[in-house]
């Protein structure tokens, strides 16, 4: 893999053809390992953010030893990528033979459930892949339904059991596992620390209610990036009314708390160079689009940060939209992106904060798809770990009297 300075080393050196994905190991390390040191209990990657196996073993060298893998798939790339890590099977719905070839082929013992039938499907299979013996080793977390309304993508509809079956279902569980957990995920860049003590509220009442022995306490994803026009508080702030709620739970002494960062331990990453090939007044003809690594700007309408990679171009700025590389009309992202107002055709674009589920969503529809890739050594368009990001609740009017 080529190492260049930054994305407009990138441009001067290799003029790229194709879209040119840029990989910051750095970035990716230094969240791992906040993460590592500053969550209040055991983090786990959750693999399908970004599956690259690169993005993998730079995590499991600063420190993330756990992965939350969500299809036999992801078992067996993070299996094959690393031997040695613990892996956590979060899905809550999985086939029969998944469970099976999980257990018995790559030493998977965490598994979730949202309801009576996953639970005997995954006790019919575990006793399968044991030899016809229900196994002593098995961690089960039964995934509650909590709110998205903190989140900018809801997780709400899909999975999870509610309040009214989750004593029932805890009971059932504890007679099966040897560990019990309680998880839930409050939707993916959730911009409030309150939605986790929301969703930690309704565990306390499930727990409560089922009056069982809970060993684990996950608390899922959700954790933000930072993106034009989302903000969020720090992450310290999170871990902190994590850490206070988990901490008046009913729970076993030796209890565990987990979660599962994957947005937050890769979207600082990647980024992207895209090449403009038509200007249409204040719309441009990129390279890369819905089909590739934007689907999340042209789907669910998010704004990545995006800057020219030219010298002496114009200071003043306006929106302007993308369309992607395809023959599709839905190949568009309508931002809208601030540009300068003299980008033309062969100019090139650095998208930022690409590193969560860019790479993901990637497909190679109308024959596009490819990519050139580098590494880089700058610093991504926005961090939440370089210590150095101004506070977004305080106002820069507000005189501190410390």
């Amino acid at each position: 893999m080529h190492i260049h300075q930054d994305a407009l080393a990138v441009v001067r050196a290799a003029a790229p053809d194709q879209p040119a994905i840029l990989n910051r190991p750095h970035a990716a390390a230094r969240a791992a390992r906040f993460f590592v040191e500053k969550f209040p209990g055991r983090s786990l990657y959750a693999v399908k953010a970004n599956p690259s196996p690169d993005l993998l073993r730079v995590l499991w060298e600063a420190g993330v030893t756990h992965y939350d893998v969500a299809s036999i798939a992801e078992v067996r790339l993070v299996r094959s990528t690393l031997p040695q890590a613990t892996l956590c099977f979060m899905h809550p719905v999985k086939a029969p033979s998944a469970i099976v070839e999980a257990y018995r082929d790559h030493g998977v013992r965490v598994f979730s459930l949202d309801s009576v039938e996953e639970l005997e499907k995954i006790r019919l299979a575990t006793t399968e892949a044991n030899g016809g013996v229900l196994p002593e080793d098995l961690t089960l977390c039964v995934r509650l339904r909590v709110s998205s309304e903190y989140s900018e993508l809801s997780l709400a509809s899909k999975f999870g059991c509610d309040l009214t079956t989750a004593g029932e279902l805890l009971q059932a569980t504890r007679q099966v596992a040897d560990s019990l957990g309680v998880c839930f995920h409050v939707g993916s860049q959730s911009m409030s620390p309150h939605a986790y003590v929301q969703a930690l509220e309704k565990v306390r009442a499930a727990i409560v209610d089922a009056s069982v022995t809970v060993d684990i306490i996950d608390v899922g994803g959700g954790f933000p990036s930072i993106y034009p026009g989302m903000e969020p508080p720090p992450l310290e702030d999170y871990f902190g009314v994590i850490d206070r709620t988990y901490e008046s739970l009913p729970v076993s002494y030796s209890a565990e708390l987990w979660c599962e960062p994957g947005r937050a331990l890769c979207a600082e990453y990647n980024s992207i160079i895209v090449r403009v090939d038509k200007r249409r007044e204040d719309e441009l003809f990129i390279n890369d689009g819905a089909y590739g690594a934007l689907f999340d700007a042209a789907h669910v309408g998010w704004r990545f940060p995006v800057r020219l990679l030219r010298d002496g171009a114009s200071a003043e700025t306006e929106p302007f939209s993308f369309y992607g590389p395809t023959c599709d009309d839905m190949d568009h992202m309508d931002g809208p992106f601030e540009l300068p107002v003299d980008i033309k055709p062969g100019d090139y674009i650095e998208i930022g904060m690409l590193g969560a589920y860019g790479a993901a969503m990637k497909t190679a529809f109308n024959g596009f798809g490819a990519n050139e890739v580098y590494e880089v050594l700058d610093e991504p368009m926005a961090s939440q770990y370089r210590g150095d990001r101004r506070d977004p609740r305080v106002s820069d009017n507000v005189v501190s009297l410390r």
